[in-house]
């Protein structure tokens, strides 16, 4: 790891409680939260960064009412943690852990992804289970938020073995889970084979044919754009917030991270804008290509990696003029360390550390937009937001895939299949609403063009009411 996470989250909290005016309303909720989960340090710095925006607001709120919502927001409705038994090819037999955080009902079934990571952990499920919620709040889709996942490792996996452990895996979570309960989606480690694997065997338990999962095969109730979804947004949202600031992407140079489903649909759409992108990366290093991804060696990187499964110091191997850079544990990532005008992390939580963000604004980045989950630790953000960049977070950024999700959603219950057109129109409109409301949103609480705060309180206010409308539950 670049950056050892506890001493991430440690500086986290020591900076909202020495270095920040914080409420003491929001102090004592985060407290708590610490005190009930110590050792959960990437759901305290999920909490602690909404708690940040809903310091511009809570003097403004009833006590009564929305403050105890606050304390309810920060705790799931409910969380599964179960076994995970299967057959590995030698006949051994493995053990893993597998988690579902069912985090709020609100505003409908728990909608969320499962991770298939060797990191995954209860504090990584919870913190993007808490995420979740606001993100498809903000879509305006009725959906709820929820997150789960194991610690399997399907790298390296045979297609029999990972096939036993999402039969395995679903054995146990087909009973918490229900097209109007919970409906979980593909995320790291989770594509279309592990998606079919986990269909097929909640079919079999259930004797029913429902869209329990989203991020399904075209073949069985899958939406089209549903893959690209996630990047396509990404780069739709961005562009909107350049057009507000008389910007545009065409012509410009950008940086991604990742290589996988969302880092290669936002270089996919990115380029269709007219912009050009010089980087990838994945858990091993980062490649520079200065002439940049083409459509012709991104194609190369969807087979490498998607079919392939191989790492992307090929691609410098096959393309002579690119640079393939090995990762160097601690630090600063050379990633983030090139001139260009737009960066899109779009790999894991946390990969852009507070030097990454110095070296980003010494080399002139205007947009950051962030694709992954909580990319940027806090320090970084609040560099970005103080030296003028623009800040485009991951609840609203990255809505698109469970935004294509819900739509999908959508033509399950109603036996239809819509056009790639007819998807990518209403998921375009959706991205083009969550801007609208988290800029008017950060225009009346907080300040021009902090869409951080601008995703916070929008997203909180409509669970909020829709919370206390139901009796706080």
């Amino acid at each position: 790891m670049r950056e050892n996470f506890l001493i991430v989250a440690d500086k986290a909290k020591d900076y909202l409680l020495k270095e920040t005016k914080v409420n003491q309303i929001t102090e004592k909720i985060y407290q708590h939260v610490c005190q009930l989960d110590p050792d959960q340090k990437e759901f305290q710095q999920a909490v602690y960064t909404f708690l940040l925006s809903m310091d511009k607001i809570v003097d403004e709120l009833p006590e009564v009412t929305y403050h105890k919502v606050i304390e309810r927001m920060v705790e799931p409705e409910r969380v599964i943690i179960f076994r995970v038994p299967w057959i590995d090819d030698e006949g051994q037999l493995q053990i893993n852990r597998g988690f579902r955080v069912q985090q709020s009902s609100a505003l409908g079934p728990y909608k969320g992804g499962l991770r298939l990571h060797p990191s995954v952990n209860l504090s990584i499920m919870k913190f993007l289970a808490f995420e979740q919620v606001f993100k498809n709040s903000l879509t305006g889709l009725p959906m709820g938020g929820g997150k789960g996942g194991s610690d399997f490792n399907p790298k390296g996996k045979s297609d029999a073995e990972v096939m036993r452990f999402c039969q395995s895996f679903m054995s146990e979570l087909f009973r918490h889970i229900g097209p109007d309960t919970d409906v979980p989606a593909g995320d790291i480690g989770v594509g279309a084979r592990e998606v079919g694997f986990l269909f097929g065997q909640y079919k079999r338990l259930t004797n029913s044919f429902t869209g329990v999962l989203t991020g399904k095969g075209q073949s069985f109730g899958g939406s089209l754009i549903r893959p690209e979804a996630t990047g396509y947004g990404l780069v739709y949202i961005s562009n909107e917030i350049l057009k507000g600031e008389g910007k545009t992407l065409e012509g410009k140079t950008c940086l991604v991270s990742g290589s996988g489903n969302v880092a290669q649909y936002t270089v996919e759409k990115l380029n269709s804008f007219g912009a050009k992108v010089v980087t990838l990366s994945d858990s091993s290093g980062m490649i520079y290509d200065e002439e940049g991804i083409t459509a012709e060696k991104l194609e190369y990187v969807k087979q490498l990696k998607n079919v392939k499964r191989g790492r992307i110091r090929e691609y410098s191997e096959k393309y002579k003029g690119a640079t393939y850079i090995p990762r160097s544990g601690n630090g600063a990532n050379p990633l983030w360390d090139i001139k260009a005008d737009y960066a899109f992390p779009c790999a894991t939580q946390n990969e852009i550390n507070l030097e990454d963000a110095n070296n980003l604004v010494k080399n002139g980045i205007k947009l950051i937009g962030e694709g992954a989950n909580m990319p940027c630790v806090a320090e970084a953000e609040k560099l970005f937001l103080e030296k003028g960049v623009l800040l485009a977070p991951a609840k609203a950024a990255n809505a698109g895939g469970v935004a294509v999700s819900g739509l999908e959603m959508s033509q399950n219950s109603m036996r239809l299949k819509w056009t790639r057109e007819e998807v990518d129109s209403k998921l375009q409109g959706i991205m083009k609403g969550i801007y609208d409301n988290i800029s008017a949103a950060a225009d009346k609480y907080s300040e021009h063009n902090n869409f951080v705060d601008g995703a916070n309180i929008a997203g909180f206010l409509k669970v909020a009411d829709a919370m206390i409308a139901q009796g706080y539950v």
